[in-house]
């Protein structure tokens, strides 16, 4: 690999890691929720691109490394997925409660 795209890559990374922790600490609690609903949508993606990625792996033969890194994937996208509708759920069900018990 050359050292410029290397370099380049490092920077966008750091880059997008400032970026991402300003948009994520500048959020209202009011959107949080619809936040939370798109995040569990990006992760179904990798969900997708993981299995896609485990079939290819398995495929071509090379299961050692691209197997082992698809699995990790998988397995850390449906955590996110997983723990992301539990607090949803959990949040709607607190504003639902305090809908009915105001009326």
């Amino acid at each position: 690999m050359d050292i410029t795209v290397l370099i380049g890559s490092i920077t966008l990374f750091v880059m997008s890691i400032f970026l991402g922790f300003e948009l994520i600490t500048k959020v209202p609690a009011t959107l949080h929720t619809p936040l939370m609903s798109g995040a569990n949508a990006i992760s179904g993606i990798s969900i997708v691109g993981a299995l896609l990625g485990a079939n290819v792996a398995y495929e071509g033969g090379d299961t050692v490394v691209s197997g082992i890194l698809a699995f990790v994937a998988l397995v850390l996208a449906m955590i996110n997925v997983v723990g992301g509708f539990a607090v949803t759920n959990r949040m709607l069900n607190m504003i639902a409660g305090k809908k009915r018990g105001g009326q």
